[in-house]
């Protein structure tokens, strides 16, 4: 099984985040190979360090705090090997620069030019390795031209996880900056969609109760929604969810469904997507 750490409270937990979590960074009984701490850097982001225990590469996703993130990385015992960048805004990308001065010979991934340091270009399904880890590189262009979402599997264990970026949040998706509502239903049902279920889903921002909030005003009887919106009263970091769930409870994947058509009084999936973004943008 996957593993991953809460940073910003110290809670480590090797189990999906409905049940209990341990109160301890590391667990010395751990045998899993794929391992994700999520850490919380400026108001509201999320960065992501991702270990192959089994070689003891690293990867961090959107680093924009370098000095947070090699704190917690030397916690790992690990080695530094790459960054894996989604897109070029800089509460993504800005910390490229310093985390490269301090760590030269990282292999810069992203698929933007604008993306400071890059380095190695994503082609959209190339696959890479971080140690024995697969990375697939999937071009989801919206929220920026060059965004990319990264999907990683462990090949021994058949554990997966797809790190967001602006492109999908936990019950949301991301503003069109640089495209339109047939990008983003693209990006979510022919590319993030069409992972396995099981697939752990880690975004780019804490974002939930917010969403949810905007959910439930469009989707109020939807009992998984509630559900969900109840689980994280109490949390401060909600990430990971899976495909799965979101397909349960996120409005912006249910576009499809009668209720969320009858909720904007569209028929057109695309245009249900795009009165439900332009609805969240000014939603309060």
């Amino acid at each position: 099984m996957l593993s991953f750490a809460h940073i910003n409270n110290s809670i480590f937990a090797k189990s999906p985040p409905f049940r209990t979590a341990a109160k301890r960074l590391f667990h010395a009984a751990l045998s899993q190979r794929m391992k994700i701490i999520p850490i919380s850097v400026l108001e509201d982001n999320y960065s992501y360090i991702l270990v192959d225990d089994k070689t003891k590469e690293a990867a961090v996703i959107d680093p924009v705090e370098p000095s947070k993130i090699l704190n917690v990385l030397s916690q790992t015992g690990a080695k530094l090997t790459s960054v894996f960048t989604t897109h070029h805004h800089w509460d993504h990308s800005g910390g490229n620069v310093e985390l490269v001065a301090k760590k030269p010979g990282l292999a810069v991934y992203g698929a933007d030019a604008r993306i400071p340091e890059i380095n190695y270009v994503c082609k959209d399904h190339e696959e890479f390795k971080l140690g024995t880890l697969t990375v697939t590189p999937l071009h989801t262009p919206c929220h920026t031209k060059g965004h990319v979402c990264y999907f990683v599997l462990d090949p021994a264990t058949n554990e997966r996880a797809v790190f967001t970026g602006d492109t999908l949040f936990i019950a949301g998706c991301g503003r069109f900056f640089e495209g339109d509502a047939r990008d983003m239903y693209r990006n979510l049902f022919h590319v993030l969609m069409r992972l396995p279920e099981d697939t752990w889903v880690f975004c780019g921002h804490e974002y939930t109760r917010a969403n949810i909030k905007f959910a439930l005003s469009v989707d109020p009887h939807n009992e998984a929604l509630l559900a969900k919106a109840a689980w994280c009263q109490d949390k401060t970091i909600t990430v990971p969810s899976t495909i799965g769930q979101e397909l349960l409870y996120n409005p912006f994947l249910r576009v499809n469904e009668q209720a969320l058509k009858l909720a904007v009084s569209k028929s057109d999936p695309v245009e249900v997507l795009n009165t439900l973004r332009e609805m969240k943008n000014s939603f309060r």
